[in-house]
């Protein structure tokens, strides 16, 4: 059952995260004491919410006499005493494990044994934090994301000794404050921290391969993917000095698992001082001035040709042929291994390998392999990867065809899974890995990258529209051509692809 709005909340913390949590108790209805050891921070952050919320009033999107009433049940108090009698109290401050081990004894020592103390912590155990107190299993982990008030996901995070019926108080209490709460077990970057990783790893990754620049990949996953930003764009705006020491937290977490390795090219934006927004220049360049790269286009390729030739079935692709349908091209289906043939070129979604290895091993000659979309009939533009053997003719064709269809097509250098497939499914590994281990229920896996991330959609539904066994497929190929442990299929997915299952069957 949710804590009654007369129940008194404290946030210990005064910074954005602890000023826009204290908002969220406040709308709720609660008296919020609001709390930081620093003169006259607790009094700023009360300003800070008052200056936020006047805007929404001189936009005509709050009355004067809501804010008002916000404002006035967030109390400023001095002293960490005057916080004894809160009902729920949410720890807000810096992270460091000892900081908020002596934090957490004091507020022991103040508030009643009844009192729900709330940690949230993003990189630190909550197992670790209750480790030094009397009575762990009164300590949860409450896991906002920034900025709390608009961000709706809340990571409820058990440690060891957490009490189940605390962890529902708090999930039940988010629930009613208008979050979208989920449970997590106390386990390294919980689900979001953990699950992410690959969102920004892939990316990187194939920068640094040279498979073509980050605008280019940012415009893909934008554009094709359907995701908020590009991995590029938002390590810019998350800072890399902080996105770098997540992904180094998570890394050694997990005693240097290959799946988190950091990369060099992140290192060296970090060590020039290139942090991202904040400093002026990360993977953009940012100021008045300032000019974004534009993401690599391919110029119009006329060619006369009006059929395509659909040879079995187009599996998650089939979106796509209807579209080229649509366009008014002919389409003549007849059996094969589920490719398009336009001219002179053969397209096929990508499967995880190069198409240069897949062109010699099926002995397709001329192989253009198209990426992923979350919808294909509404991408805006696809990442085409020409095999070695593919003449100049029909790279032509394939990027024709999709223009036919009003796809921009950008084409990148032959890498194994492209963009967006190799993104999806390394998303989907890590969260079914999570799901293995029990540090989430699958729906709340996805509901958190969504609710948190603005993920168009959870990695594991997903890998389920994609048909049973695709992404494990795809995996296995990615793993076979780097040789590398880093896209071992997760054992979930090796399972439910043998069961030819997926994970809401």
């Amino acid at each position: 059952m949710a804590l009654d709005t007369q129940t008194s909340i404290a946030v210990i913390g005064a910074g954005a995260m602890g000023s826009g949590i204290a908002q969220v108790a406040a709308q709720a209805g609660h008296r919020v004491y609001l709390h930081d050891q620093r003169e006259g921070a607790a009094q700023n952050g009360r300003d800070g919410v008052a200056r936020q919320l006047q805007r929404r009033v001189d936009k005509g999107k709050m009355e004067q006499q809501d804010l008002d009433a916000i404002i006035g049940r967030i109390q400023p108090v001095a002293s960490l005493d005057e916080v004894a009698d809160a009902g729920l109290v949410i720890e807000a401050i810096i992270e460091d494990l000892e900081i908020k081990r002596q934090l957490l004894a004091n507020l022991e020592e103040l508030c009643s044994g009844d009192t729900i103390l709330a940690t949230n912590t993003s990189s630190i155990s909550v197992t670790a934090l209750g480790a030094g107190m009397k009575k762990p299993e009164r300590l949860v982990g409450m896991h906002f994301f920034n900025p709390a008030p608009l961000m709706a996901l809340v990571e409820v995070v058990m440690g060891l000794a957490t009490s189940k019926a605390v962890a529902e108080t708090v999930h039940a209490t988010a629930t009613a404050w208008g979050k979208k709460p989920v449970y997590a077990t106390s386990t390294p970057g919980f689900i979001v921290n953990r699950v992410a990783r690959p969102f920004y790893a892939e990316s990187l990754r194939l920068l640094q391969e040279q498979a073509t620049d980050a605008a280019t990949l940012d415009a893909l996953i934008r554009e094709s993917g359907q995701f908020r930003m590009g991995a590029f764009e938002l390590t810019d705006l998350i800072g890399h000095d902080v996105n770098y020491a997540v992904t180094n937290s998570v890394f050694n977490s997990y005693y240097q698992d290959p799946r988190f390795l950091p990369s060099l090219i992140q290192k060296d934006l970090v060590e020039a001082g290139r942090l991202g927004r904040k400093t002026g220049q990360g993977f953009y360049p940012y100021g008045e001035e300032a000019e974004k790269p534009e993401p690599q286009t391919e110029p119009e390729h006329r060619r006369d040709e009006t059929v395509v030739i659909v040879e079995g079935n187009p599996g998650a692709s089939a979106p796509l042929v209807q579209r080229l349908k649509k366009s008014g091209l002919t389409i003549v289906e007849r059996d094969g291994p589920g490719q398009l043939r336009f001219g002179d070129a053969v397209l096929a979604l990508t499967d995880g390998r190069m198409a240069t290895e897949r062109a010699a091993a099926n002995g397709t000659s001329n192989l253009v392999l198209f990426d992923l979309a979350f919808d294909y009939s509404k991408a805006s533009r696809l990442a085409l990867a020409p095999a070695d053997q593919s003449s100049d003719a029909a790279v032509s064709c394939a990027c024709a065809l999709l223009q036919k269809a009003g796809i921009a097509v950008s084409l990148i250098a032959d890498r194994p899974g492209l963009v967006v497939m190799r993104t999806v499914a390394t998303l989907a590994n890590e969260a079914a890995d999570a799901a293995l281990h029990g540090v989430a229920t699958v729906a709340d896996i996805d509901l958190a990258m969504k609710a948190g991330l603005n993920y168009p959609d959870g990695p594991l539904s997903w890998s389920d529209r994609l048909g049973a066994g695709h992404v494990f497929n795809v995996l296995t190929n990615i793993q076979n051509s780097y040789a590398e442990d880093r896209y071992r299929p997760a054992l979930l997915l090796r399972k439910n692809a043998f069961a030819q299952k997926g994970f809401y069957s």
